[in-house]
């Protein structure tokens, strides 16, 4: 009796493993949109942290949530440092509802605060030559400036609709 009752403990413990593990399988394959930033949602998935949406993230930091191209929604996020990780999946760049450009690199990081994106490395806009975005803000819930080499404000509502971003040979 001992071994039928093992047997069939066995049985079921393998089958219910085997679905397990196939349901991560597809939840990696699901979410999985680039293999780096898929490999930065696995690991969350594994940690038991869903993340928010980009859009919602920059939202709740009263960021406009349309800087980053639409394809960009994997990313890492440290609360305690502030510190954003945004994973693109080819360098491209998007172009805004002011006539104004971003291009931005496969990874772009800085450090997030109310209003604020500071220390941002990998986006750089158009000035006569493209120029490194050092840091971007948001001011009184009309405008936002970037700062590259020069303080320069736009109008926030041509960043809060999400676009697509046009492919380029290089950052």
């Amino acid at each position: 009796m001992d071994q039928i009752m093992n047997k069939v403990g066995s049985y079921w413990f393998s089958n219910k493993a085997s679905k397990e593990l196939n349901s991560v399988g597809n939840d990696i394959n699901s979410l999985s949109s680039s293999i780096e930033g898929g490999a930065k949602w696995i690991v969350n998935k594994v940690k038991g942290k869903m993340q928010k949406p980009l859009p919602e993230l920059l939202k709740e930091y009263d960021m406009a949530v349309g800087i980053f191209p639409k394809d960009a929604t994997n990313y890492e996020f440290n609360e305690e440092t502030g510190k954003l990780t945004v994973f693109i999946p080819s360098v491209c760049e998007v172009g805004y509802k002011d006539s104004s450009v971003l291009r931005f690199n496969n990874t772009v990081t800085g450090y997030l605060e109310k209003g604020k994106l500071a220390e941002v490395e990998g986006i750089k806009t158009k000035v006569m030559i493209w120029v490194k975005v050092s840091c971007i803000c948001t001011e009184g819930g009309s405008k936002i400036h970037f700062t590259a080499g020069l303080k320069k404000t736009r109008s926030r509502e041509a960043y809060e609709v999400l676009r697509d971003g046009v492919g380029v040979d290089k950052f």
